[in-house]
C-alpha cells in the first residue's frame, strides 16, 4: 500500500540504497551518504563497489545483512520490479523508488506482498519535511 514517506522515515532506520553509487556529486552518493550522517543505517547496493562513503557495500539485496526495512531505488525504471521482487526475498518492509522513479509492476509486486511502497520521493527531501 501507498505509504507517508515522513512516516517510513519516522519508523524505520534501516535502509538498504540499490544502485547506490560510489561517486561523489551524483544523487545516488550524495542522498545516502546525507542520511547516514543524519543517523540512518545505511546499506549501500553495488555490484562494482567494496565500499562507499566509508561503509562496506553489497553486490545484491540477497547479499546484505537483515533485516532491512526500507529498500531504496536509484535504478531505471524498468529495473523497479525486479528490485521489487528482491525486496520481498528480503524480508524488506517497504520499497521506495527515488525522484523521477515510477512502475506500476513494482508497485503492484510490492503491495501484494504487503510491502508498504513510495515512489518519485527523494528520501533528502523528505527527511527535510520530518525534521
Amino acid at each position: 500500500m501507498s505509504a507517508d514517506p515522513v512516516d517510513l522515515l519516522r519508523r524505520f532506520r534501516r535502509i538498504a540504497v540499490v544502485g547506490c553509487s560510489a561517486t561523489p556529486g551524483k544523487d545516488a552518493h550524495e542522498i545516502p551518504k546525507h542520511m547516514l550522517h543524519h543517523g540512518y543505517d545505511i546499506i549501500p547496493i553495488n555490484p562494482g563497489a567494496a565500499e562507499i562513503f566509508g561503509v562496506r557495500a553489497y553486490p545484491t539485496l540477497a547479499d546484505a545483512p537483515g533485516p532491512i526495512e526500507i529498500v531504496d531505488v536509484f535504478r531505471p525504471p524498468a529495473e523497479a520490479p525486479a528490485v521489487a521482487r528482491q525486496a520481498v526475498a528480503a524480508g524488506a518492509k517497504a520499497l521506495w523508488l527515488q525522484l523521477g522513479i515510477r512502475s506500476e509492476e513494482a508497485r503492484r509486486i510490492a503491495e501484494e506482498a504487503g510491502l508498504l511502497y513510495v515512489e518519485d520521493r527523494c528520501l533528502k527531501v523528505e527527511l527535510r519535511k520530518l525534521r
